[in-house]
């Protein structure tokens, strides 16, 4: 009898170590998961570097902050932290050590993070194979630098970053707003900048500058003036592709890290979230006949005959899995022609979507085309395409390339 027990209770004691061995597979995973939605890869990996090894330079008006080592090395990456400390670091911005962590990391937004949601991406994390590399040193500016002056910042802007009421709201816009405005941290780029850094809260999502170029407004009625839909800023974060265009600059590592791994339904709340339960109508605009164009955009119209229309189509209509249509894109309907006339300035880079998209490389034309015929390509764009009027200057351009 002693025998059958004693075998009883190990067939138990196997049994509820392999529950237990299933139940961290299952946080791991779902850690992954997370880490994806909170596109931790885009600010840790560095371009052809090992995922999480950090090195990444983020540069700022501050000066230059690299994305930091959150492998599982114990010297160098985080390998060493307790779910405690990754928490904090998450929603305090508090290194193990006690010092402060600059804002480019964004827990002003991750403050909101929930617990069980923090230790799922610290378990995934904790079997991410340790690189023992070290990034390269934060450079900024004084007092930029001195990180015990971010006590003070971070007791006046640190939590500033609330949620909506979610009173009366679907529940796919309550988790489309954690997942916008938590996981996703979009309001970190979306949002404007004061002084020192910190979001400018009466203004989110209203858009922001980054790296020169302007992350645009992601409030509903912006996003339907520039023809968005829900099902097609789904398809755009699921496949960085839509009607409306594709993602490039900063936006690219975004679908590419993050988004496209993401599940239907929490990219359809996202899309729920950002243009609502009850979505403004999207504004659909109608090509504008050469005839009936102001002068520089009439002019503009050669410029694009000679550099655009071998890969865009002569009359915009793009060529699939090559280039985008001019026709409803998202870029030349905003308000600001920045995006724009940087894109035409300083080309884009090969992008590799989802299936077989992939659009090929676009040259910049800085050097082949002067203000004047830049200015006039803009406004044709703007003019013809975006339902825009083409009233940018040459002193505009001018500006601009000095930023």
């Amino acid at each position: 009898m002693r025998h059958v027990l004693s075998g009883l209770a190990l067939a138990m004691g196997a049994a509820l170590s392999l529950g237990v061995q299933a139940a961290d597979q299952a946080q791991v995973k779902r850690g992954e998961y997370l880490a994806r939605a909170a596109d931790c890869m885009a600010c840790h990996t560095a371009e052809g570097g090992a995922p999480f090894a950090g090195g990444l330079p983020i540069h700022s008006p501050f000066g230059t902050i690299y994305g930091t080592n959150i492998t599982s090395d114990k010297q160098f990456g985080i390998g060493d932290y307790s779910r405690d400390e990754f928490f904090a670091a998450l929603t305090e911005g508090k290194r193990k050590d006690g010092a402060n962590l600059y804002p480019a990391m964004p827990y002003t937004s991750y403050h909101l993070i929930k617990r069980e949601d923090a230790d799922a991406i610290h378990a995934y994390l904790m079997t991410v194979p340790p690189i023992n590399r070290p990034a390269p040193e934060t450079s900024l500016s004084f007092p930029f630098n001195v990180r015990m002056g971010l006590a003070g910042w971070n007791m006046l802007y640190g939590k500033s970053v609330q949620l909506q009421a979610t009173e009366g709201k679907s529940e796919a816009w309550q988790r489309g707003q954690y997942m916008v405005e938590v996981l996703g941290h979009c309001g970190e780029c979306h949002t404007p900048r004061n002084r020192i850094g910190a979001l400018e809260q009466d203004k989110r999502l209203t858009g922001g500058l980054l790296a020169g170029y302007l992350a645009p407004s992601l409030l509903a009625q912006d996003l339907a003036e520039r023809g968005w839909t829900q099902p097609d800023l789904t398809t755009f974060l699921k496949h960085g592709i839509s009607a409306q265009g594709s993602m490039f600059n900063e936006m690219f590592p975004v679908v590419h890290h993050s988004t496209q791994h993401l599940e239907d339904a929490d990219l359809a709340a996202m899309a729920t979230y950002l243009l609502g339960d009850q979505p403004p109508k999207a504004k659909v605009v109608q090509a504008v006949p050469v005839d009936q164009l102001g002068e520089s955009a009439q002019r503009g119209r050669q410029q694009y005959l000679n550099v655009c229309a071998g890969c865009h189509g002569v009359e915009g209509e793009g060529k699939p899995h090559i280039a985008v249509a001019m026709q409803g894109n998202t870029v030349l309907r905003q308000a600001d022609s920045r995006n724009l006339a940087k894109v035409i300035l300083e080309g884009i880079r090969e992008q590799q979507f989802t299936g077989f998209e992939r659009m090929q490389p676009m040259p910049g034309f800085a050097e082949k085309l002067d203000d004047g015929q830049v200015t006039d390509l803009v406004n044709y764009l703007r003019e013809a395409w975006g339902g825009l009027p083409g009233d940018l200057s040459t002193q505009q351009l001018a500006n601009l390339k000095t930023e």
